[in-house]
């Protein structure tokens, strides 16, 4: 991760946690969905107002994560409580980032050497040491640590979730697919490879990624390694980001795709991914099924989150600053969150799932919950 874009980041973010903002409660808002609740509708502040016989979800009450206005608010002691869980400032979030994806990238490094077949081998590490923020481990590392875990342990788990993210951005950006010839600042890697090289690259890293867990934990009862493959898998399958990405296909272009779609398509397109770099994390580290269910609905929230801010940044960011090519989804007739509710929407939205993620990491120590509180603060304010 370059300096460059944390120092962006942290200038952000210092912005939005400067005080306690609120927003005035007559504003009219679309009923927004939510990846914990069946039906789509945040499960909690909400109220029903109406205006001209119609009715509207609102907010009933707030979080210190607030869309920003002009207007402030006293806090009361629970939001002074959550704060000060949110916000702590004596981590280094960027030296934290810097360190674990120095050890990621060493370990995915050695993990893919070159070897025969020499090509298919030149291709998978093409694209999965190309850089990125590596956000996944990073979440995988960060869970692990929080339930008693360390590093060490987490970090065979963490190099599959990359490699399979990974091969998902290879196939993502094949010509029958997103058809896209930039990814993070370099062309992708059928314009090298070739798209039959291609194909087999994402699909060597998607074998390799769960032979690499198995082979690679040590120290973790084999019950816990045989419950994070399952987990895995589930992620990725048919049921997980395979089913967000044909859905995603076969949405272009249609004049009926609602919100609710909208959701399936990038809770399971990106967040089940995410999810589950933060459940292989507290299942290895040791986390109690309790623990292991929180963290989950945590990295629900922050999946949903990625995709909304990805939406958005692919609407008002150059494909300079993204390192992939901007407006994209627009040129594809693409249904994506700004599309349906507007920027601002978005941006609202965006902030609600920031906080309801937080809130989950409240009963963890906070000592111990801040990397996760930061990087989901990252995935929130970051500019590509």
């Amino acid at each position: 991760m370059s300096s460059t874009n944390l120092c962006s980041w942290i200038q952000t973010i210092s912005v939005f946690n400067h005080g306690s903002i609120s927003r005035s409660r007559s504003a009219i808002y679309p009923k927004l969905f939510h990846p914990l609740k069946k039906n789509g509708a945040f499960n909690r502040g909400l109220s029903s107002q109406k205006e001209g016989g119609r009715k509207f979800n609102m907010p009933s009450s707030l979080t210190i994560s607030a869309v920003l206005t002009k207007q402030e608010t006293i806090n009361t002691p629970e939001e002074d409580r959550q704060k000060q869980i949110h916000m702590d400032k004596s981590f280094n979030f960027k030296s934290y980032m810097v360190e674990k994806a120095k050890s990621v990238n060493q370990a995915l490094d050695a993990a893919v050497p070159i070897k025969h077949p020499r090509t298919i081998h030149e291709a998978m590490r093409y694209s999965l040491l190309a850089g990125g923020k590596r956000v996944r481990p990073a979440l995988c590392i960060a869970a692990c640590e929080l339930v008693g875990g360390d590093e060490a342990t987490a970090m065979p788990a963490a190099c599959a979730v990359e490699m399979i993210h990974t091969m998902s951005l290879i196939h993502d950006d094949l010509p029958f697919m997103d058809n896209d010839d930039l990814r993070r600042g370099k062309p992708t890697n059928h314009k090298l490879f070739g798209e039959d090289v291609a194909v087999l690259a994402g699909d060597g890293l998607l074998a390799f990624a769960f032979e690499f867990i198995v082979v690679s934990t040590t120290g973790v009862p084999p019950s816990r390694v045989v419950r994070a493959v399952g987990e895995l898998a589930r992620a990725i399958g048919a049921e997980g980001l395979v089913a967000g990405q044909v859905i995603d296909l076969s949405s272009e272009g249609l004049e009926n795709v609602g919100l609710e779609k909208l959701e399936f398509i990038h809770v399971h397109k990106t967040a089940k991914l995410l999810e589950a770099a933060v459940v292989l994390g507290s299942i290895l580290g040791g986390g109690s099924d309790e623990e292991v269910e929180r963290l989950r609905k945590f990295a629900r929230y922050i999946g949903l989150l990625f995709q909304v801010v990805d939406d958005i940044l692919d609407v008002t960011k150059s494909s300079e600053e993204l390192g992939k090519t901007a407006g994209k989804d627009l040129v594809a007739d693409k249904v994506t969150y700004p599309k349906l509710m507007g920027i601002e929407k978005s941006r609202e939205l965006a902030e609600k799932l920031n906080a309801d993620a937080k809130d989950q990491l409240i009963v963890f120590d906070p000592e111990k919950a801040a990397p996760l509180v930061a990087l989901t603060d990252f995935i929130a304010y970051r500019q590509n």
